[in-house]
């Protein structure tokens, strides 16, 4: 399976640890990152329409290479299973932002790569102290910037026919349900600066929520990094159950 993100720091987040757990269980599997940090679902669609050549290009959540590469050369030259697109963090739940161009982009991509299977990445809220600057669209309110990025997510999934990427609320489950997750009271945060996923548990818990939900497979508790097998186990528990496998 060879998979394609029209993303920005947020597809980089998820696509770090992807290769290395789907090798850990014998899945065949390419991820290719097409990014440029914070873009906008907008900015994506006006980079094809004229040919903007300022991304970066990372196979396998390796280093950033070839750093001005445009939209077009990647997706007219390769091969495709899997397409996904998102909509930058700050935005994720303002879907008046997310038209024209999330329509414009599915079909550029389907024009190009017919066969391939859609999928939007809902993606998470911020840390409940986050400085983000764009915080105050959610009036600082972590519950209400994952709800109101869920139920944009599920508009884009359902004006595109895109199958989701449920990140936001694998995510936001772990901070409600996993007390060593709960910030507000002590635990560890999963994020990294309030608002990117941490490198330990944060990037793991996507990688497995994007591994599931890609290839169907279960979610079952195997050693990675340093990282303690009970909480993987948990992880693992919370993905399997909100993917539905």
């Amino acid at each position: 399976m060879k998979i394609l993100s029209i993303g920005n720091s947020f597809s980089a987040d998820a696509h770090a640890y992807l290769y290395q757990l789907a090798k850990q269980r014998n899945i065949d599997l390419e991820t290719v990152n097409l990014a440029i940090g914070g873009c906008s679902l907008q900015r994506h669609w006006e980079n094809v329409e004229n040919n903007n050549s300022n991304y970066g290009h990372s196979i396998n959540g390796g280093d950033w290479e070839n750093k001005d590469v445009t939209i077009d050369e990647i997706i007219k030259n390769d091969k495709f299973d899997v397409v996904t697109l998102q909509q930058v963090s700050h935005f994720s739940g303002q879907y008046e932002t997310y038209q024209p161009y999330l329509d414009n982009l599915v079909e550029y991509v389907i024009k190009h790569q017919p066969s391939t299977e859609l999928y939007f990445h809902s993606t998470w809220a911020y840390e409940i102290d986050s400085d983000h600057e764009f915080f105050s669209i959610y009036d600082y309110d972590q519950k209400k910037m994952y709800s109101a990025a869920l139920q944009a997510a599920e508009l884009a999934c359902k004006a595109t026919n895109a199958k989701i990427i449920p990140s936001g609320k694998v995510i936001q489950m772990l901070r409600e349900r996993l007390p060593q997750f709960d910030y507000s009271n002590g635990g560890e945060s999963l994020c990294r600066d309030g608002f990117h996923m941490s490198l330990t548990y944060g990037r793991y818990a996507l990688a497995l929520t994007w591994l599931v939900a890609l290839t169907g497979i279960k979610a079952e508790p195997l050693p990675f990094m340093d990282l303690d097998i009970k909480t993987i186990a948990q992880i693992c528990d919370i993905v399997n159950e909100i993917v539905g496998v």
